[in-house]
């Protein structure tokens, strides 16, 4: 069951491919909604993939587009897309996020059953086809991340997985030089890899395979081919270079997405992140001057808890360079608006080091114990052990 959540719900099997046998207008018009999703215009890619199933209803890989873009503005109205969420061991629900909109969960539903009906009609009709393979192991892998990280379907989603795990498998068969495939089966593997050995074991009874290293080469071929998952793939490399502490080689992969998709202000967010976990603070706090500017500026709607995220990161960079005050300016904002359980207690965490900088000992202790308390109930391992670190100390 765990390794069926953790499987399932790791939130990087988007597999966003679009069939090259798509009407051409649909087609292009796919691609271009892939692009204005990736710079968090939800609405302008919606709009445009209405107009690419007008011009052909049958187009699968459109329909599978509308339900990732409803997938996509669910985590981001929920608060569930940053990297931080995919760090730690997690293999249960977080037990205060937010139901999704019941519109998007409608639209996501609706369109990926219809484009698994396609997917599975063409794949009948062309039983040794790799593209028809692939659609409907995109499709599935779709199914299984959305179960597990929206739903909450463990068992169901871990049987979507394996089939997306099989399907792309049959695809690497059949045509070998298919690097797009290598996006779902390497990431599957490197997740097996990193299971505690007895769920590792239940994961390869069950048929899937390991090999981290293997796993994460599948994926940087995918990254770096031009196949139509490549942006997908280097989001992918995004998480899995911070898993591995590669932090130059994830920075690389931020200043490219950032080139490609200027809008999208997570990933200045994202490249401040990555920057703290390299201890590289004061590059840090530029990265995130930034991309609070960008914020402000930007009209658009904001993701769940996207201010006081932005100000954690930034307090906590200045914690760590000395600056008492700005930290604690930045610390006491993040702490006014709405935001994820984990963010609130690492804030705490952090207003709990200053606390005890400043000789406050008991205050520290408070801080600390709040933290703790904030990171169980938010399923947040990592500030969970930072949390009883701090207090054992």
């Amino acid at each position: 069951m765990k390794a069926g959540r953790y499987i399932a719900g790791c939130g990087l099997l988007l597999a966003l491919a679009v069939e090259a046998d798509a009407n051409p207008q649909s087609r292009a018009l796919t691609l271009r909604a892939y692009d204005a999703a990736y710079n968090l215009d939800y609405a302008e890619a919606a709009s445009l993939l209405e107009e690419a199933l007008a011009a052909d209803p049958n187009d699968a890989a459109a329909h599978r587009a509308m339900a990732v873009t409803a997938w996509l503005r669910i985590g981001f109205l929920r608060g569930s897309v940053t990297v931080d969420d995919y760090l730690g061991n997690v293999t249960k629900p977080n037990i205060n996020m937010a139901p999704p909109p019941p519109e998007e969960a409608q639209r996501f539903q609706q369109h990926i059953t219809k484009a698994l009906q396609l997917a599975e009609a063409a794949l009948r009709a062309r039983p040794s086809d790799p593209d028809a393979h692939f659609a409907v192991g995109s499709v599935v892998g779709i199914q299984a991340s959305y179960g597990a990280t929206v739903e909450g379907k463990v068992l169901a989603s871990f049987r979507s997985a394996k089939r997306a795990f099989d399907e792309h498998e049959r695809v690497l068969d059949l045509a070998p030089h298919r690097k797009d495939a290598g996006l779902i089966v390497g990431t599957y593997r490197y997740i097996v890899a990193a299971l505690s050995l007895p769920i590792r074991l239940m994961a390869y009874v069950a048929g899937f395979g390991g090999g981290r290293e293997r796993g994460l080469r599948m994926i940087e071929e995918a990254a770096s081919s031009a196949g139509e998952t490549e942006v997908e793939a280097k989001f992918a490399l995004l998480l899995l270079y911070n898993r591995e502490r590669r932090f130059g080689d994830a920075m690389r992969i931020v200043q490219e997405l950032q080139k490609r998709f200027p809008r999208n202000r997570l990933l200045w967010l994202e490249g401040g992140a990555t920057l703290i976990r390299a201890q590289q603070f004061e590059s840090a706090v530029a990265m995130l001057d930034d991309g609070l500017r960008k914020l402000e500026n930007d009209k658009r709607e904001r993701m769940f808890g996207e201010l006081p995220l932005w100000r954690y990161k930034r307090g906590l960079a200045n914690v760590r360079l000395g600056r008492t005050d700005a930290a604690r300016a930045d610390l006491a904002e993040a702490l006014t608006g709405q935001a994820r359980e984990w963010v609130r207690g690492r804030i705490h965490a952090e207003l709990g080091r200053l606390a005890e900088q400043a000789g406050q000992r008991e205050q520290a202790r408070a801080q600390y114990r709040l933290a703790l308390q904030l990171a169980e109930r938010g399923n947040d391992p990592v500030g969970k052990h930072e949390a009883e670190s701090l207090l054992r100390r």
